[in-house]
């Protein structure tokens, strides 16, 4: 961690970036299933969904970095610890969540590509009708463009499952760490 100051205009950064990593993990991971599964979503939002992927991981490792950061600033206790050790596992959800983008942006160029090559190669056939999947009838069989819109969406679900699963265990750690027995169940008298 070595001399980075993690204070944003005096507040540990950590609070601060934990409600980044709340919403774009989980916003992320959903866009990549709907992008597995729903090809024409694919051919729009490939590039915006791939560049979120990239920069959640290292918004999740400074998120990590600056929460370490925090711990050694506050005094000890089992939650805390406990939190921080959980914080960590989000780690290889991120790397996977880019896997997923990578996969499914690598399944949107391949299929352009053979569009574009099919296109070029046969210039006088007509376009394929409005609403063929992407890839039929331009170098990529039906078979193969299903059986990896499948496999796709079911990898992107499992990603999807375990990131947002890991999230919401962080959170309520934190949670726990920062409120329990920190607060009355009935109201202050003023």
């Amino acid at each position: 961690m070595g001399d980075v100051d993690y204070v944003f205009q005096g507040l540990p950064l950590h609070v601060l970036l934990v409600h980044a990593v709340v919403i774009a993990v989980p916003l992320v991971a959903v866009l990549l299933v709907v992008l597995a599964a729903w090809p024409a979503a694919r051919r729009v939002l490939w590039i915006p969904a791939l560049v979120a992927a990239a920069l959640l991981v290292p918004l999740g490792l400074v998120t990590v970095e600056a929460g370490e950061w925090l711990e050694e600033r506050v005094p000890a206790a089992p939650l805390i610890q406990a939190h921080t050790s959980i914080g960590e596992t989000i780690v290889p959800w991120l790397w996977a969540v880019l896997g997923v983008a990578v996969l499914v942006a690598a399944w949107q160029v391949v299929t352009l590509v053979a569009r574009r090559r099919s296109a070029s190669a046969d210039a006088a056939a007509s376009p394929p009708a409005a609403g063929a999947p992407i890839g039929a009838s331009v170098g990529v069989s039906r078979t193969a463009n299903v059986i990896v819109s499948i496999v796709l969406t079911f990898v992107a679900i499992g990603v999807a499952v375990g990131a947002i699963w890991t999230v919401v265990l962080i959170g309520e750690s934190g949670s726990r760490a920062v409120w329990e027995g920190s607060f009355s169940e009935t109201p202050l008298e003023d």
